[in-house]
């Protein structure tokens, strides 16, 4: 262990947990585990707290809060997916949801606009609507320079610093996902996954990154699955560049192991998994990307 983390880069949209000396090339990160509601999101919602919460990657930064400890830096946003989801573009827009037209720079057709989980979701994870009128351009815009920009600003900086120090770098992009996310187009007759690990299909890590994490998951009991029901989004295609010395493996926890989905309260399952993290941090940063 590498002592106490300290706390710093403490602002409105993310804190980060720098280890007292960063020993391994590993760089952690939990984008949607944020739950700080502004008071004028919730007084435009039509949904209740506990709604808007569904889209959380709730206590995911809870089960891997040992980085620190053990040599890795943690970044987490304290902004809620629901208000402005960092694993987009920065413009992945709904038209719909607006007063007025949206400039050509906006990305209106991506799936994840369509699917209303776009930068600004229309959506919270099981299709309810959040808003009960239209937005204005310019209240998006503020979110995403208040929210959006600073957590990435932090990323890359975290990322370049790493990659500098080390020769590489590897970005371990923390989800989880609802224990109903692999219904769709899932064969019946296999088991559901506990973890899916994504890597873009190879394109975003080294082969070596994700056969890694299987091998110390599946040693600690768990199902694991490659790039389905999910590849990687946002974050694991645009920092991933290995043949830059970036490599990023996105990882989705099935929220069945360790909390009450209905409630969204922690069960005895999240210390099995927090407690399982330090082989894994300790595995993946002991590997030598530099000529991966």
């Amino acid at each position: 262990m590498d002592g106490p983390a300290q706390r710093t880069d403490i602002c409105e949209s993310h804190e980060v947990l720098r280890p007292r000396r960063q020993s391994l090339p590993l760089v952690v990160a939990s984008p949607h585990s944020g739950n700080s509601y502004p008071a004028d999101f919730l007084a435009r919602s039509r949904l209740d707290p506990l709604m808007l919460r569904r889209s959380e990657d709730s206590f995911v930064d809870e089960i891997f809060a040992s980085a620190p400890e053990l040599g890795a830096p943690l970044l987490r946003a304290l902004f809620p997916r629901a208000y402005v989801d960092p694993n987009r573009e920065p413009y992945e827009l709904d038209p719909t949801m607006f007063k007025e037209p949206l400039p050509d720079y906006v990305n209106t057709s991506s799936p994840r606009v369509a699917a209303g989980l776009g930068t600004v979701a229309r959506v919270v994870a099981n299709g309810a609507e959040i808003y009960e009128g239209k937005l204005t351009l310019e209240e998006a815009l503020k979110r995403i320079d208040s929210c959006y920009r600073p957590y990435h600003d932090a990323l890359a900086h975290l990322l370049g610093d790493t990659r500098e120090r080390f020769g590489a770098c590897l970005l371990l992009d923390c989800h989880s996902m609802p224990s109903s996310a692999q219904n769709c187009g899932h064969d019946p007759r296999l088991p559901m996954m506990d973890i899916v690990l994504g890597d873009c299909h190879g394109s975003a890590c080294a082969a070596q990154v994700t056969e890694c994490a299987t091998e110390v998951l599946r040693a600690a009991g768990y199902r694991v699955g490659r790039n389905k029901p999910y590849s990687g989004g946002f974050v694991t295609r645009h920092y991933g560049r290995p043949r830059e010395g970036l490599h990023c493996l996105q990882i989705e926890i099935n929220r069945r192991l360790y909390m009450d989905e209905t409630r969204i309260e922690r069960t005895a399952g999240l210390d099995r998994l927090a407690g399982m993290v330090p082989e894994l941090i300790r595995s993946l940063g002991q590997l030598d990307l530099r000529a991966a």
